[in-house]
């Protein structure tokens, strides 16, 4: 899986290249499939069922834009801030990452929502090796984000991940005592990703089938890393090879 992980690291370093105002989306996903095509690996998302299957490698979601954003002819503009998430099968394994990056000059209040929401991540991470039971750590997850007077997007949740992209249990980046809880057993591997917004939670669908948006208009974020439970505490799987990346 860190193999997969460092593949994934290396199509979101391509897609960062091309984060400037006037590129089109399309742009971006056609340059992170055929990096992971060069690597012999697989574009996870490419495909997946649904009423339309996904039709591109990368999700890239613009401000409103939660998750789930497919890449078009729309091109960045200055101030916007643009979330890509992507996920990589290198031989059996899976990995998953995103990370929301700013594009150009960006306004005070999108800089720190980001700087929150990543934030929140790497305090999950970290809290991996201090706390024993999921709960403790989305409960804080929960009040670092509305704290800040930010909301936290409830139904949409990380993640076990390992052969398949999805695999139990359900992650959720906030506290609520009818959740499963769930321990980390040595060999865990889970996708944790919060998605926090700048306004309400509450969000809808759009028609294209996969686009999920604030309902508010209020600009989103989000930040994940698929993370193993070692022997030696919790490993970072979709950093870069001397273990840099966002909320390391």
């Amino acid at each position: 899986m860190r193999k997969a992980g460092l593949v994934l690291w290396q199509a979101h370093q391509k897609a960062k290249e091309l984060v400037f105002p006037g590129r089109m989306t399309r742009e971006i996903d056609a340059v992170v499939e055929e990096f992971i095509a060069s690597k012999n690996a697989k574009p996870l998302f490419k495909g997946v069922p649904g009423r339309v299957p996904y039709p591109a490698s990368a999700c890239i979601s613009i401000n409103e834009e939660i998750v789930h954003g497919i890449p078009s002819t729309r091109k960045l503009r200055n101030g916007d801030i643009v979330s890509i998430d992507i996920g990589v099968k290198l031989g059996e394994w899976c990995a998953d990452a995103a990370v929301t990056w700013p594009v150009g000059h960006v306004p005070e209040e999108k800089m720190r929502l980001l700087h929150k929401t990543e934030d929140i991540l790497r305090y999950a991470i970290n809290a991996l090796s201090k706390k024993t039971k999921w709960s403790h750590i989305a409960r804080k997850m929960q009040h670092k984000a509305e704290s800040a007077n930010f909301s936290v997007v409830k139904n949409l949740v990380g993640h076990g991940i390992g052969r398949s992209l999805w695999e139990h249990p359900q992650i959720p980046n906030y506290y609520d005592r009818d959740l499963e809880d769930f321990r980390f057993p040595q060999g865990a591997v889970f996708a944790i990703e919060p998605m926090i917004t700048l306004g309400c939670a509450e969000n809808r669908l759009l028609s294209d089938h996969w686009t999920i948006v604030t309902t508010d208009g209020s600009p989103s974020a989000h930040f994940e890393h698929t993370v193993a439970i070692t022997a030696h505490g919790p490993q970072v799987l979709t950093c870069g090879p001397n273990g840099e990346g966002w909320a390391m």
